[in-house]
């Protein structure tokens, strides 16, 4: 578990079944993550039994954000890595956090604790991230981390039978070697 403040990630548990159903069946989200069916009970709770996989076996890691304080712990989020290229040592990112509780700080105070994690314990050398170009909040919150703005994807999506391009942001670890 990662723990920063009043924030915290964990691997997902049998009792996160509901809130990652509802999170993936949300058609509204779906063009984030490239879904074009929804979820069946069933393939989630195979997903969270497979996910005793380290991140090396899987090639990626889905985190639930927890916020919490004296009384209470709430599921505001979930963090996806990604597509986890050892040999390159690099790794996409995603962040999402349920509608209500946007906006309080919780995808940076997740992602800052993320980039630490994928730097210093798995010795990843970049992290990179797909924003569609009329996502203000989400480069927003990328560039805000350091995340640079590389690549435009053009007519990369299809989202509402319209053609949307795609944004390529990366961080670079100075420090790996």
């Amino acid at each position: 578990m990662l723990i920063n403040d009043n924030l915290s990630l964990r691997a997902p548990e049998p009792d996160d079944i509901d809130f990652i159903l509802d999170m993936e069946n949300d058609t509204s989200l779906w063009h984030v993550s490239n879904t074009h069916n929804p979820f069946s009970r069933f393939d989630i709770e195979q997903y969270i039994m497979m996910a005793d996989k380290d991140i090396y076996s899987a090639q990626q890691l889905r985190l639930i954000i927890i916020k919490s304080d004296e009384l209470t712990q709430l599921k505001v989020g979930i963090v996806d890595i990604f597509d986890c290229d050892f040999h390159n040592r690099r790794a996409g990112v995603g962040i999402l956090i349920i509608e209500k509780e946007q906006n309080n700080g919780y995808a940076g105070l997740a992602l800052d604790m993320v980039v630490d994690f994928m730097f210093r314990n798995i010795n990843i050398h970049q992290l990179y991230c797909n924003i569609a170009t009329d996502n203000a909040k989400s480069k927003h919150l990328f560039q805000s981390r350091g995340f640079v703005h590389v690549g435009v994807k053009k007519d990369w999506n299809i989202i509402n039978n319209k053609w949307v391009d795609e944004s390529l942001y990366q961080l670079v670890n100075a420090n790996s070697i």
